[in-house]
């Protein structure tokens, strides 16, 4: 067996061609790993330089909201230099310098980068490097820009002393609760309960710390006529303001547009803020060119550790690819060896199944093969026994009776000479049978249709067998129907499957019994049925009546059945005119077949 099949094309050798082929992949693999690892890294230090732009924006913009302008802020800008090792410039809108991390001199404004990294603006905050803003009308502001609602030392001190009380009461009460002081931008100081802000309460005095403070009062109010102006201008009218700055209108005249009431509240709010914060300013940050920090170079060492994790990867893959190739071919050896077990005549050749992957079904499959083959062999040689038998029977007749004509035993009159032509007519009638089983088999049964008269072919089927039905005891009915159908069809073929239907039902039916013949239209098709109250058929066995020289009796008497070829006729007539056969029965109580063929049409055919 080894040496049937060439190396170089064996299962193995292309497994093993293919496990190659898998670890030159992992040799490309490997060497994009390495750019991949470089790309990574040099993402981590764009991604740091991202990081580092937020920071420097997010203090800058936190000095604005704080300093009415950006004196005294060279110390802050040092200080970021220092930690991201950056050079930070702040300049005006005009590029005046105003600090620069770099020196004392004066940075000439041709040196900066034609783009400003940023726009530093307590007022208008950009959101892409730094996520945190306010909602509503503080939409865009720092949340440190509180400008006149800044509380002096003394109401601070005041509230701070308020705060820790309420704290400690919440702490120490029935339920005790982990209140914490935190103090908001404007120096407010607040009870944070479980993680949320408390900004309602009945108890441990909240309600006073909750109060407006006099320079609260005072910017409100400021607020709220900047407001008001802003309305008046738009010809709307007048509202009130919360502490939350909701409003709702100061006058029964009516609510002002709810956008008039919010675009005024937001540019009166930076109108309020824009005295206390620093003017807008032109952010540099610049960094001195630095080598990229890879985590995997290409050195003399790291060349040889991936040439070394290359020839393992080889072994390994070739080592398994083997493993599995020997494990894939045993099967294939064994579904070999039983297949020339079988071409050297073994008929009970077949092979283990061990799975339910692709070779566990292949052998399933061939010892499903297998079985079929050792049956159509038992019908082969079945179909020999029988033929010979059908014709060893009239042939020995004919052999005899003309031996003893020859001996002068018996007289060649009328008689001998009939019972002669009935028995080589019999034999014909098997040989016809034969040859159209094979032509239909070589898919040489050819048939010529043209228009019938359904009604009529199956009374002129009747007529031929009324003698043989009256000779057996058997009644012979027709079944009429109001409607005639005609159809296209071989008459000739078609009387000869019905004709089989009617001999074998007429066969198998006890005298005293009846076989009715009927013909309807169905839908698209035109059903013939011969139905008969003889012994019926084993529910095992309707499966097989249109197999050949099959006999629900085993008997090979005459007595009990024709040849076995009846009904094999009737199925390929039925296909060769694109129809079908099908047989019902119950045991003891008789059978039906039906023969359904295209058609129906139920008028008269054209001339």
């Amino acid at each position: 067996m080894r040496g049937d099949i060439s190396p170089r094309r064996s299962l193995r050798s292309r497994l093993l061609a293919v496990s190659v082929l898998v670890s030159l992949c992992s040799i490309v693999a490997t060497a994009w790993l390495v750019v991949s690892v470089t790309a990574v890294a040099i993402g981590r230090e764009r991604g740091q330089a991202i990081t580092d732009d937020a920071r420097v924006y997010d203090t800058l913009v936190g000095y604005a909201a704080t300093h009415p302008d950006w004196r005294g802020v060279e110390p802050t800008i040092r200080a970021l230099a220092r930690e991201t090792g950056r050079r930070i410039t702040l300049t005006d809108e005009n590029r005046r310098l105003l600090a620069d991390s770099g020196g004392g001199g004066r940075t000439p404004a041709r040196s900066l980068p034609d783009t400003p990294s940023a726009t530093v603006d307590a007022l208008a905050v950009d959101t892409t490097l730094v996520p945190r803003q306010g909602s509503g009308p503080y939409a865009g502001i720092d949340p440190r820009a509180v400008g006149p609602f800044r509380l002096p030392d003394r109401e601070k001190a005041a509230l701070q002393v308020l705060a820790s009380r309420i704290a400690s009461c919440f702490r120490d009460g029935p339920v005790p609760a982990d209140a914490v002081v935190v103090e908001s931008p404007s120096g407010r100081p607040e009870i944070r309960l479980d993680g949320r802000v408390l900004n309602v309460g009945d108890r441990c005095e909240v309600d006073d710390l909750l109060e407006r403070t006099p320079t609260e009062n005072r910017a409100l109010a400021q607020l709220g006529r900047l407001v008001n102006s802003c309305l008046v201008a738009r010809h709307a009218s007048p509202v009130q303001l919360a502490d939350d700055l909701t409003w709702t209108p100061s006058t029964a005249g009516g609510a002002p547009n709810s956008r008039a009431v919010t675009a005024c509240l937001s540019g009166a709010l930076r109108d309020q803020l824009d005295p206390y914060v620093a003017p807008a300013a032109l952010l540099f940050a610049t960094a001195p060119e630095r080598k990229i920090a890879t985590f995997f170079d290409l050195s003399g060492a790291n060349r040889m550790r991936i040439a070394g994790v290359t020839v393992a990867v080889l072994l390994t893959t070739v080592t398994v690819t083997f493993i599995a190739g020997t494990r894939m071919v045993r099967p294939l050896r064994a579904l070999t060896g039983a297949a020339q077990r079988m071409a050297e005549g073994d008929e009970d050749a077949h092979v283990e199944v061990t799975g339910d992957d692709e070779f566990g079904r292949l052998a399933a499959a061939f010892n499903l093969m297998s079985s079929r083959r050792r049956e159509l062999e038992q019908l082969r040689r079945a179909l020999v026994s029988d033929v010979a038998h059908e014709l060893r029977t009239p042939l020995s007749n004919v052999r005899g009776w003309l031996e003893a004509v020859e001996d002068g035993v018996v007289p060649a009159d009328g008689s001998l000479i009939s019972s002669l032509l009935e028995e080589a007519l019999l034999l014909q009638h098997i040989i016809d049978d034969l040859r159209d089983l094979a032509a239909a088999d070589a898919g040489a049964l050819r048939v010529h249709p043209e228009d019938v008269d359904a009604a009529a072919l199956l009374a002129q089927v009747a007529r031929a067998h009324q003698g043989n039905a009256g000779a057996a005891g058997v009644e012979l009915r027709v079944r009429s129907e109001e409607v005639r159908p005609y159809l296209r069809a071989d008459s000739v073929r078609l009387r000869q499957a019905i004709g089989n239907l009617v001999s074998n039902a007429i066969r198998h039916t006890p005298a005293g019994g009846t076989v009715t013949l009927s013909v309807r239209p169905l839908g698209d098709q035109v059903v013939f049925g011969v139905e008969d109250t003889g012994s019926g058929i084993a529910e095992e066995d309707l499966p097989k009546v249109f197999d050949r020289f099959w006999r629900a009796e085993k008997s090979r008497s005459r007595q009990g059945g024709g040849s076995g070829l009846g009904l094999s006729i009737v199925r390929k007539l039925a296909e060769a005119h694109g129809g079908t056969v099908h047989a019902s029965s119950v045991p003891g109580k008789g059978s039906v077949f039906t023969l359904g063929l295209p058609g129906p049409s139920t008028g008269q055919p054209e001339s």
